[in-house]
């Protein structure tokens, strides 16, 4: 019975030192650390954070990679040969992949009816997607947890005011308020090329901004109504913290999690908002865009599918890693969730 039972009780007394090594390994950890230490090992994470990685290298080395005037050939010197001077019939190119050999001067060919390179738009599109989200969830970030944290903390007419203004927002259309801007800015900013790029690029962050904030808000805003009753908060108003100081040195440290959760989400989902809008032209219409490439490859798909297939399938990736990674950021910060 004592050999029986002895094997039986040294497992047991390993698993119970694995738990307390464990347990001695977390303690003393902030939850933020703890969380940075899952998602280390997590390899999906790894290996969709290293295609990103990728693509935004590709994105900030664009101009190194291929020449900004590939996209406007008409601009370059007008003694060199243009591609669109090597179109055969239908507007085709007559030289590059897929129909002809590959050429390291357009090793993705070049666009039909123009002549644009297309490793040109591929990477300037992708400059543009990143830099749209990017600046879209960084202001919309700040937006929906400034106005979260007073409607959460605030009482009576404040966070009336507050979360009516969230369920006014929610409630609004995105696509009506994208197609009533998008002809007033051509109409204002129209006369100059550069100034319309611009302009466009500028109130396509706006739109984006003016219908996405509403959700981290009202996460922040349920977060903060559980946290003001909590007693470190108390303790603070007791001893005349100003308001300005709860807000955002006690009560935003512990609304790290969410609003990572958040970005994370975010990120991915701008991405694909601005692929749709200016696939439907409502976007960017003077400055290159994998939707806009994507709206134009669509008359040219079974004669050229190389030229359609290069942005939907960088999209696709690019959107399908973000939303992996966001969820391994989730699944991290909230170990109940883990898959």
């Amino acid at each position: 019975m004592d050999s029986l039972d002895g094997p039986a009780g040294d497992g047991e007394g390993e698993e119970e030192f694995a738990e307390e090594k464990a347990s001695k390994e977390l303690a003393g950890r902030s939850p933020t650390k703890i969380a940075l230490g899952r998602l280390a090992h997590d390899k999906l994470a790894i290996v969709c954070g290293s295609i990103l990685l990728i693509l935004a290298v590709l994105a900030v080395m664009a101009p190194w990679i291929t020449d900004w005037l590939d996209i406007y050939p008409d601009q370059k010197d007008p003694a060199a040969p243009t591609p669109s001077e090597m179109l055969e019939g239908g507007g085709l190119p007559s030289f590059g992949p897929p129909n002809y050999p590959f050429t390291i001067d357009h090793p993705l060919g070049i666009e039909p009816g123009s002549g644009r390179d297309n490793l040109a738009l591929l990477l300037y599109g992708l400059r543009t997607s990143l830099t749209v989200a990017i600046l879209a969830t960084v202001v919309s970030t700040i937006v929906g947890v400034t106005l979260g944290l007073m409607a959460g903390y605030a009482k009576g007419a404040l966070d009336a005011v507050l979360s009516f203004l969230i369920d006014f927002f929610l409630s609004f259309p995105f696509i009506l308020g994208a197609l009533a801007l998008a002809p007033i800015i051509t109409s204002r900013f129209g006369g100059d090329q550069d100034m319309l790029r611009r302009a466009e690029l500028y109130s396509l962050v706006a739109i984006l901004v003016l219908f996405g904030w509403m959700g981290l808000a009202r996460l922040i805003r349920g977060q903060v109504l559980s946290l003001r009753e909590r007693e470190f908060i108390q303790a603070a108003r007791v001893i005349g913290v100003p308001t300005w100081q709860i807000l955002f040195k006690e009560l935003l440290p512990n609304l790290v999690a969410p609003i990572v959760v958040a970005i994370s989400l975010s990120v991915p989902a701008y991405v694909a908002a601005e692929a749709g809008l200016s696939f439907l032209g409502i976007g960017l219409t003077e400055s290159p865009s994998l939707g806009k490439t994507v709206n134009t490859a669509t008359d040219y798909f079974e004669r050229y599918p190389l030229y359609l297939w290069t942005p939907v399938v960088t999209i696709m990736v690019m959107v399908i890693a973000l939303n992996l990674v966001g969820d391994s950021i989730r699944d991290a910060f909230d170990p109940k969730t883990r898959r």
